[in-house]
């Protein structure tokens, strides 16, 4: 959004200055034309920082779904480890019993 900013605060300063001396551009190009020249490469440069944003989202969103996947994975096998290692226990606490009572 500061780059769609800052290129039509340049857009219109670079048309107003350009526009504003008293002699005639050597374009042969009126004010209204350089206005409207302006106007159009200001359009330009919004759907070009639009696209832009559009695709840098979009690579977010791919990069979080992937980062997110990576996470569920990996909750997934700290869930199978934990349980294993708590069935582990148990089973090691039932034979101390099962020992204890034989004895």
């Amino acid at each position: 959004m500061n780059k769609l900013l800052i290129a039509l605060g340049l857009t219109a300063t670079v048309a107003l200055v350009g526009c504003s001396k008293e002699k005639q551009p050597e374009t042969g190009a009126t004010t209204g034309e350089h206005l409207e020249n302006a106007a159009e490469q200001a359009g330009h440069d919004i759907s070009d920082a639009t696209n832009h944003a559009a695709d840098e989202t979009a690579v977010a969103a791919d990069n979080a779904a992937d980062n997110a996947k990576e996470a569920a994975a990996n909750a997934k096998e700290a869930a199978k480890d934990a349980t294993a290692a708590v069935a582990g226990s148990v089973e090691e606490g039932a034979a101390n019993v099962r020992e204890k009572a034989e004895n």
